[in-house]
């Protein structure tokens, strides 16, 4: 089993000394750094960009702003009307899947990457990954971290600047650090 195995079947593998998965890195790392480079006016050629970076997503139907990172690519899902803001990092080691019509705030980060406890292991470049699932319609402001193993139910909000460390229910509002559940939430106006 290679270590690209392990990591898609959720066990621990070697992240940083295994070339397979360290030329997937460089590679679409490249390809970020060029979409990150191209200007917005160019929709074309940054479709085209984002469809190498993202294959399982239709890029047509997603918004995304520069600049954008992610470690893999291949293991995140956008649902359509899906909008991630400036500086945005998906490292996607596991599945991070967005719903329909997610909303991203600017400088959030979706974290699927656990490093031992074990100095050893940490040094041998040890991980694990678990996937990070929001669910359809879900509002996540700026500078919000959602860690490892986090689900993100249909309807929810989360407040800026929030640490998502627990799965989060349908239909509320949460943040903080770490981001607990304030409230139920339904079709009331927050803002007039």
């Amino acid at each position: 089993m290679t270590e690209k195995d392990k990591m898609l079947a959720g066990q621990w593998y070697n992240a940083n000394f295994d070339p397979q998965l360290a030329k997937e890195r460089a590679i679409v790392k490249d390809l970020c750094l060029e979409f990150n480079r191209t200007r917005m006016q160019d929709l074309s050629r940054r479709r085209k960009i984002l469809q190498q970076i993202l294959p399982q997503v239709d890029a047509a139907t997603v918004e995304i702003l520069s600049p954008f990172m992610v470690d893999y690519g291949y293991n995140i899902y956008l649902g359509a009307g899906t909008f991630l803001n400036h500086n945005c990092y998906l490292m996607d080691c596991a599945t991070i899947r967005l719903g329909k019509k997610v909303f991203v705030g600017p400088n959030c980060g979706f974290y699927t990457a656990i490093h031992p406890f074990d100095i050893v292991q940490r040094a041998e470049g040890l991980e694990i990954a678990k996937p990070i699932i929001i669910g359809d319609d879900v509002w996540i402001g700026g500078d919000v971290t959602i860690l490892p193993g986090v689900t993100i139910g249909n309807g929810s909000i989360i407040g800026a600047k929030s640490l998502v460390t627990k799965d989060i229910p349908d239909n509320v509002l949460a943040f903080g650090n770490p981001a607990r559940v304030v409230r139920k939430i339904g079709t009331e106006t927050l803002f007039v």
